[in-house]
């Protein structure tokens, strides 16, 4: 870890000037920073533990803490937070839907993580190159497109029937506050959109009364209020996330358990986690100017091990989140001491139960109208990815394996190996992507006629957002695709 150094008088940068990652500004403007950091991950952070059915407060904690970790692993060379990842909610919404529990769902997800963590390590030694021989831009857009449309059975059929009008105003709301909204307001305007969905449902709750539809606590579709504070009230302002107790449906800190057929439902969200930790560190070498690409595998270890830690003990999986990015983008102070700070505020925040209460109850139908954008969202990253990477899908090479497994994926069609084993969804759509579309490559190396119109992808754009990358948007400033 550096120790930062203060960047001119420490109070103002001059024009066309940044603040290094081993630099600082003066500690009350560097705390500032580090605060507005923590706002800018926070509804993303909390929103995804919520639909993973994990506990939101220790999902909070555990980011603050892995973000500390991440910035010793990477030796404090890559200004990043890492938040609650997204990459997993469709694994985990299939493993929910087989009756899995919460200690199988972190099981899986540290496993997923240590997967990471090995990766990251073999590239560390072998170089960043090999990732996207065996991961191009074709198979990772692939793997986040249908990850992120496999889930729109979740909106669907969970969150928006437990109140659709609110949902539907939400949804509405967030989009507008997206396109409406300027710099770092329009960034949080996922926080935003949830604290007015809140608000509006806490109003209708007290001009009209309970509502009558489907009750998730409950699994029935009963009358009751949109927002139920009952579990506020009870909790104490300060002290450690609770520990589970599925029985009486707290889920909080709890140990891990393993079956080898969740597990493979959330493996593909490495793949995932692969490409956005890449585009990360392209990104903020891109704004930096430094030369970061020795650090891709301590970067990709750094988050596979953050993972594994915060499962270990119930929380969420973590990623390296773009909202930060543009944070740095807007203020051009790229000091890890930053990140330090916003590291050390969100662990006091996940000390406080009663914020953890306040988030847990947040209302269905909010949940409804952020989730329909959100899943979107992830899924036309997929489409993103393509595009900036100049993906040609006129080549059958391409458009053959990736259209098959988008199908099996989004379709969450499943291929039965006995009766207590099968793949399905996620996990078979991205074994189909992968395998179908290596194959293909080895057997149009073998025809003449592919080899003539085709040259391969992987020489032609090897790393996905290169600065000297010739494919559209290969030269922007902005942000690589992230899940979130």
């Amino acid at each position: 870890m550096p120790i930062w150094t203060l960047h001119g008088d420490g109070k103002n940068i001059r024009p066309g000037e940044v603040v290094a990652p081993g630099e600082r500004l003066s500690w009350g403007r560097t705390i500032g920073l580090g605060s507005q950091h923590v706002v800018s991950m926070f509804g993303a952070t909390f929103v995804f533990p919520i639909i993973m059915g994990l506990n939101p407060q220790l999902a909070v904690m555990m980011s603050g803490f892995c973000t500390l970790f991440f910035l010793l692993v990477v030796k404090g060379r890559i200004p990043s937070y890492l938040g609650t990842s997204a990459a997993f909610v469709g694994g985990i919404a299939a493993i929910r839907a087989q009756g899995g529990t919460s200690a199988e769902v972190t099981g899986a997800i540290l496993v997923s993580g240590l997967v990471l963590a090995a990766i990251g390590i073999a590239i560390h030694f072998l170089g960043g190159r090999v990732v996207f021989k065996v991961l191009p831009p074709v198979v990772t857009g692939a793997v986040v497109m249908l990850i992120g449309f496999n889930l729109a059975p979740v909106v669907a059929g969970l969150y928006w029937p437990q109140d659709q009008w609110v949902a539907m105003i939400v949804m509405v709301a967030l989009i507008v506050m997206s396109i409406a909204l300027r710099g770092f307001m329009a960034r949080i305007a996922i926080f935003l959109a949830l604290i007015f969905g809140y608000a509006l449902s806490w109003i209708l709750d007290r001009v009209s009364g309970t509502i009558t539809s489907y009750d998730a606590g409950t699994g029935e579709i009963t009358e009751h209020f949109r927002v139920n504070w009952d579990s506020v009230h009870s909790a104490s302002w300060f002290g450690l996330p609770p520990f589970s107790d599925e029985a009486n449906g707290i889920v909080g800190i709890h140990a891990p358990s393993f079956s080898l057929t969740f597990i493979i439902l959330v493996l593909p969200g490495v793949i995932a986690l692969i490409a956005e930790n890449a585009g990360h560190v392209k990104a903020v070498a891109e704004m930096t100017g430094d030369d970061l690409d020795p650090y891709m595998g301590r970067a990709l270890a750094g988050d596979g091990f953050a993972t594994a830690i915060a499962s270990s003990v119930g929380g969420s999986p973590t990623t390296t989140y773009a909202e930060n990015i543009g944070v740095m983008a807007a203020t051009r102070v790229y000091s890890t001491a930053a990140y330090a700070v916003a590291g050390i505020v969100a662990m006091m925040l996940g000390f406080s139960p009663k914020f953890g209460a306040v988030i847990s109850a947040t209302p269905g139908g909010v949940l409804g109208g952020i989730t329909v954008v959100l899943y979107g969202m992830i899924g036309l990253l997929g489409a993103k990815i393509w595009k900036e990477n100049g993906v040609d899908f006129g080549n059958p090479l391409n458009l053959m394996p990736i259209a098959a497994g988008l199908i099996i994926g989004i379709g969450d069609t499943a291929l039965k190996f006995s009766d207590t084993f099968s793949l399905s969804g996620i996990a078979l759509g991205t074994i189909v992507v992968i395998g179908m579309y290596h194959l293909c490559q080895f057997i149009g190396s073998k025809n003449p006629e592919l080899n003539a119109k085709n040259p391969e992808l992987n020489a032609k754009n090897p790393e996905p957002n290169k600065p000297d990358s010739k494919a559209p948007g290969g030269d922007r400033e902005e942000p690589a695709p992230q899940l979130t």
